[in-house]
């Protein structure tokens, strides 16, 4: 998995970074494949902005955008909201797997 992290006017100490790349390396436990994970981190006018792009392979890219006036805040919940996509897509591709010939009721003639 490719880990990109950048910061645009903005310092990101070494704790952010940090939690940030432990929240990604926990992204694993969904048993996706994961190709690349770019965040990229902006101050704004009114806080921070922060922005998860996640590719999984065979999968549509997954954008969170978060913007908060706390950095630690805008860090966890955009976490929150990438691992809540991130376990629909889980879901998803486990249920459509799941669905096999066995699976169906057979009916006698």
């Amino acid at each position: 998995m490719n880990v990109q992290i950048r910061a645009k006017d903005i310092t990101l100490h070494a704790n952010n970074r940090a939690h940030i790349e432990s929240a990604i390396e926990g992204f694993s436990k969904y048993a996706l494949d994961i190709t690349t994970v770019n965040v990229n981190v902006k101050a704004e006018k009114k806080g921070v902005s922060i922005e998860f792009d996640i590719h999984v392979a065979h999968a549509e890219p997954i954008v969170i955008n978060q913007s908060d006036d706390n950095l630690d805040a805008a860090i966890d919940l955009a976490i929150d909201r990438a691992s809540k996509a991130l376990r629909r897509l889980h879901t998803k591709v486990v249920d459509h797997n799941n669905a096999s010939i066995k699976d169906l009721e057979v009916i006698d003639v």
